[in-house]
């Protein structure tokens, strides 16, 4: 049984970032996230639901929203799937935040204060290179000059930290380690680095969670585990079928090229013996291609070759 919480669940996500007794959590984190740029020296919570601003307008509920001492305001977000427009959807949260900064009468001259959009990934951006942090930031296109500072993106893709303990280099690094491991862990570590890590261990103890709050951390796992099942289940499901699909694919391009090379040929018995030759070096290009696949996606050589039929020789070659 895991000893610490997983920090991916509803639950378990707003327990380290969204308490207020606990917010010297948040704003560690948030100092190691913009090391070298600014300090954030305090928070303040606001109420993570905002209302319509107007009759059949949509009102929106953030995981955890916050404004720091300087009046700048911070959207921070668990997203464990990806869905259709979730990028127009960060959009859509940063630039309500930036709206409802709107002062009514005429003295308001729309002095602004920046708002950071910060949205863990348990999966990697679609369209664009695998990395662990993608800042998104308003600027010209050719010089790269900075427009406004008023509206930043900040992207943590955790599938792309593969760093181990001992590799991690700042205190960034640390943070991501720590939460991406934690459900496996049976210590925090870099205590001793940071009295912050110690503090987390203590609230992120299941051992030390009230009665009430661990029946709602047990349903947010649940809740939790099975949308990892069927995620897990959508991208085998995706994988079959593209196999099959290549496989059809693979054939008919076979026989289209047995077929012609035995019309070349003139000959019944060419076109015949063309279309077998097609058809099995169709099958054996897509049982390359699917096994090439299988091979990036780390399945072991052994059952790729039980998969494809392709000897372990072959799948080791390729």
């Amino acid at each position: 049984m895991p000893k610490f919480i997983n920090p991916f669940t509803d639950v378990g996500f707003k327990r380290i970032f969204g308490q207020e007794i606990n917010k010297d959590l948040l704003i560690d984190f948030l100092n190691s996230l913009l090391d070298g740029e600014r300090r954030v020296n305090d928070i303040r919570f606001l109420d993570k639901e905002l209302l319509p601003a107007y009759a059949k307008d949509r009102s929106l509920i953030y995981d955890v929203y916050c404004t720091d001492d300087n009046g700048e305001q911070f959207i921070v977000e668990m997203q464990n799937r990806e869905h259709v427009n979730f990028r127009e959807r960060t959009l859509y949260y940063l630039s309500q935040a930036i709206s409802r900064q709107g002062e009514k009468g005429v003295d308001w001259s729309f002095d602004l204060k920046a708002v950071y959009g910060v949205f863990f990934l348990n999966f990697n951006l679609a369209g664009l290179p695998r990395k662990l942090r993608t800042d998104i930031v308003l600027c010209d296109r050719d010089t790269h000059e900075p427009f406004s500072d008023k509206m930043r993106y900040i992207f943590i893709e955790l599938p792309s930290f593969v760093k181990a303990e001992g590799d991690c280099e700042n205190d960034f690094e640390r943070w991501i380690y720590v939460l991406k491991n934690m459900e496996t862990l049976q210590r925090l570590p870099f205590k001793a680095r940071k009295a912050v890590f110690e503090k987390l261990e203590e609230i992120v103890d299941i051992a030390s969670m009230s009665k009430e709050d661990r029946l709602k951390y047990d349903e947010s796992i649940k809740v939790y585990r099975d949308r990892m099942a069927i995620m897990a289940f959508e991208r085998k499901q995706g994988f079959a079928e593209g196999m099959e699909k290549g496989m059809a694919q693979g054939m008919a391009e076979g026989i289209a090229q047995g077929i012609a090379e035995g019309m070349e040929k003139g000959k019944a018995e060419g076109i015949a013996e063309g279309m077998e030759k097609g058809m099995e070096k169709g099958q054996e290009q897509e049982r390359l291609k699917n096994a090439r696949a299988m091979k990036a996606a780390g399945l072991a050589p052994g059952l790729i070759s039980q998969i494809t039929g392709l000897t372990l020789e072959t799948v080791e070659a390729l």
